[in-house]
């Protein structure tokens, strides 16, 4: 039986920072690696993850099957200097890996942050992603999250220019 979990960390377990470089790879493989269009050195991806633990601004979020890390979110806070934009929060750096999609976990990723964002009195969610990423603005679409712009020249990708499309919940009543 396949079970699955998503909870907030703020240190790496024992094999939890392996798994989730191994997630990270397979995501940015697959094209859904966010802003990375090939994996990194693992010293890199290492640095990266455990930068983000460091960062008193996010909280970083991971999806489990069976125990395995497999996909990640960010829920990133506006520093101290930002009192006009205090209310607002961003979901970043959401992916689940290839090998895991399917149960769930993308959903549940972006439910927990969401929750983390009122438990820590946020108003207001937004987020940025790929115009190629159909899966995930399905997801984004299906929960709440309304386009309100798209940049023409977010990003780009084997030399060809790819939209962005920005999207923000209400996360009051």
């Amino acid at each position: 039986m396949t079970t699955t979990a998503v909870e907030r960390i703020t240190k790496f377990r024992r094999a939890d920072l392996d798994d989730l470089c191994d997630a990270t790879e397979a995501a940015i493989l697959d094209g859904s690696g966010f802003g990375w269009l090939k994996p990194p050195t693992r010293n890199r991806l290492e640095t990266y993850w455990r930068g983000v633990l460091v960062v008193p601004e996010r909280e970083l979020f991971v999806a489990r099957l069976d125990s395995t890390v497999a996909g990640s979110a960010q829920l990133v806070k506006p520093p101290p200097n930002q009192e006009a934009r205090a209310f607002a929060a961003t979901l970043a750096t959401h992916f689940i890996a290839p090998w895991a999609r399917g149960h769930g976990l993308a959903r549940a990723l972006v439910d927990a942050v969401e929750e983390a964002a009122r438990a820590g009195g946020f108003e207001v969610l937004a987020l940025d992603v790929r115009e190629t990423q159909e899966a995930a603005i399905k997801l984004y679409e299906s929960v709440g999250y309304e386009r309100w712009g798209t940049l023409p020249t977010y990003a780009r990708v084997d030399g060809r220019m790819i939209a962005g499309h920005y999207y923000v919940k209400s996360l009051t009543p």
